[in-house]
């Protein structure tokens, strides 16, 4: 066989490579966890004040849902229909962060375990 031998590279060169490739990871992943973050406070904080405008609006009479008229029955229910949406989305926000905090904590275990040294049997 003629031309240049193989010749692997080293291993300290792989696990540069490697632990390179794993940190884009690792800053993307915390990019999205900021603006997944972002997103839930600022919800959180809509939704707080949409039960505010709400509780306002419901009066504080102990028959004021007896006397409700119609206008103030549907802003009610709008309230109620974006106060459950904002509800259901800050589930689904809590849920992808912890999804993506244990995604994070596996991809930094992989470099930990990259980094620890391993004995090869001859």
């Amino acid at each position: 066989m003629r031309g240049r031998a193989f010749k692997a590279r080293s291993a300290d060169r792989d696990g540069a490579t490697d632990r390179e490739r794993i940190s884009r990871i690792v800053a993307a992943i915390d990019h999205v966890l900021q603006s997944t973050e972002q997103e839930q406070a600022g919800l959180a904080r809509r939704v707080q004040e949409v039960l505010a405008r709400a509780s306002v609006s419901l009066g504080n009479s102990s028959d004021e849902y007896l006397e409700r008229d119609a206008l103030d029955r549907h802003h009610q229910d709008l309230f109620g229909i974006e106060i459950a949406n904002g509800q259901r989305r800050l589930l689904e926000l809590d849920h992808m962060l912890a999804h993506l905090r244990f995604l994070k904590s596996a991809t930094l275990r992989e470099v930990q375990d990259r980094d620890t040294p391993s004995t090869v049997n001859n």
